[in-house]
C-alpha cells in the first residue's frame, strides 16, 4: 500500500508538470486527482498525525513549485521560446491605412473593380468606388475600412508643355 501513495504521488506530479507542456487542463486535473488519492492514502497509512503532514508537505510543495515556476521559468531559454518578451499592443501599427484618406495615387493595374494602386510609393490593394479604372490613371483614396481602401479615379490634368497659344 505504501508503494500505492508513492506512485500516486510521483504520478501526480509529473501529470501536473506535463500539463505545461501538453495544455487543456484534463492531465493537471487527474495530477490534482493524484495528490488528492496520495494525501488520502497517506491518511490510511501513516495514520492521522503523520497525514496531516504529509498532505501540509504536498500543498506546500505545489505552492513553491508554483512561486518559482512563475518567478523563474519565464526567464530561462525553454520559458523565453514558450512566451512573450514583448507587450505587442504597444507597438504601431505597420498595416494602419487610415493614413491613405486623401492621398492621390496610380493605378497600377485595372481595376475591376479590385486591383493595384501606388499610393505614396507603396503598392496597396484597392477597390473602385463604381466603375472601372483602367491602368496608370490618376486615382484618389475616398473611404478606408479594415484593410479595404476605396479610391476614385481623379480627372488627368492636361499638362501639354509644347501647346503655343
Amino acid at each position: 500500500m505504501t508503494q500505492f501513495f508513492f506512485v500516486l504521488l510521483l504520478s501526480g506530479i509529473i501529470l501536473i508538470a506535463a500539463e505545461i507542456f501538453i495544455p487543456g487542463g484534463v492531465l493537471g486535473f487527474i495530477g490534482v486527482l493524484a495528490l488528492v488519492g496520495a494525501i488520502i492514502m497517506s491518511f490510511a497509512i501513516f495514520g492521522a498525525q503523520y497525514g496531516v503532514f504529509i498532505a501540509v508537505g504536498i500543498v506546500l510543495l505545489l505552492v513553491l513549485s508554483l512561486f518559482l515556476w512563475v518567478k523563474y521559468f519565464p526567464k530561462s531559454p525553454l520559458g523565453k521560446a514558450m512566451t512573450l518578451s514583448q507587450d505587442m499592443s504597444a507597438k504601431p501599427r505597420k498595416n494602419d491605412k487610415k493614413t491613405l484618406l486623401g492621398k492621390k495615387g496610380r493605378s497600377q493595374s485595372t481595376l475591376r473593380p479590385a486591383g493595384i494602386a501606388i499610393i505614396d510609393g507603396k503598392r496597396v490593394d484597392v477597390v473602385a468606388e463604381s466603375a472601372w479604372i483602367d491602368h496608370d490613371k490618376p486615382v484618389r483614396v475616398i473611404h478606408v475600412e479594415g484593410n479595404i481602401v476605396t479610391v476614385r479615379e481623379e480627372p488627368e490634368l492636361n499638362t501639354n508643355k509644347n501647346s503655343e497659344s
